[in-house]
């Protein structure tokens, strides 16, 4: 069993969030997004319903801490295409998060494929850059979990020459081996680093809300992702995220709202590139 199969792992309605996740003294956001995905796909099971998530919603009320978590499903619909669940976690009696995600027979939705965004250039993932626990991530025990390398074109604001273009691109897998599936997805979407990095912005970015879309199973191998931001505006921004599987097939696709504290040498007042000029 992979360290993140244990996280996902619902016992008399608690979990245990081990310190292998945080982003400083914080549960990373995906791994509670992935934990309550799961608990809702427990209880449509134990009904005899649908166990593929194809949308999700998250409002994120405190951060949660390592240590046992309570976590709480709520079937709300059960239909013959799509069904409905809320999941609350909580610790110390405080929600941490409120989750909505609708079931369905994924690989029903998943073909014919009639448009599709095409995965970004990379280079393979030998020649990215990796990311490690060094210098300001020394508390991101998170990266001791994943394989992350990041497209050298997207990377110089770890070596003080931030773009400030709002546009990120890595390869991403599990650091042990583990293959993604539709379970580890909602993690996934929230595993880079925010792409407020790229305007030298390297704090905690906080999500508020995020919405997330699973498209299909995964294949073997690793995952391709690219997050933007098009709007950075008054201490909060937008960030989307897709993920391709080595299929160079669409498996998963975000919006998050976050917080930031932008450097004060940050510009203002620019622009963003049209998205069709600058791919």
């Amino acid at each position: 069993m992979s360290e993140f199969d244990d996280v996902l792992r619902i016992s008399d309605g608690t979990a245990e969030l081990t310190d292998g996740w945080v982003i400083g003294e914080a549960i990373n956001g995906g791994v509670l997004m992935s934990l309550a995905t799961q608990a809702a796909s427990d209880a449509m099971k134990a009904q005899g319903s649908h166990v593929d998530a194809v949308a999700f919603s998250t409002t994120f009320l405190a951060a949660a801490q390592p240590g046992p978590a309570t976590v709480e499903t709520e079937i709300l619909r059960i239909g013959r295409s799509f069904s409905t669940a809320e999941v609350t976690v909580s610790q110390d009696d405080k929600v941490r998060l409120r989750h909505t995600a609708t079931f369905a027979d994924l690989d029903a939705h998943s073909e014919p494929v009639h448009l599709e965004e095409a995965p970004p250039e990379l280079p393979e993932p030998e020649r990215c850059a990796p990311a490690s626990r060094g210098g300001f991530a020394q508390k991101i025990a998170l990266l001791d979990r994943i394989d992350l390398r990041i497209d050298p074109a997207t990377v110089g604001w770890a070596l003080g020459q931030p773009a400030s273009d709002g546009e990120m691109r890595a390869w991403i897998k599990f650091a042990d081996g583990r293959e993604p599936d539709v379970s580890s997805l909602p993690f996934f979407l929230d595993a880079m680093p925010p792409v407020t990095f790229t305007f030298g912005a390297l704090g905690w970015a906080p999500t508020i809300a995020f919405s997330g879309h699973i498209r299909s199973c995964p294949a073997p191998g690793w995952l391709r992702m690219r997050i933007t931001t098009r709007n950075v505006i008054g201490g909060l921004f937008e960030e989307d995220a897709i993920i391709w599987d080595s299929r160079d097939r669409v498996v998963a696709q975000s919006r998050q709202l976050a917080g930031v504290r932008m450097p004060a040498h940050a510009e203002r007042g620019t622009r963003a590139p049209d998205r069709a000029q600058g791919e």
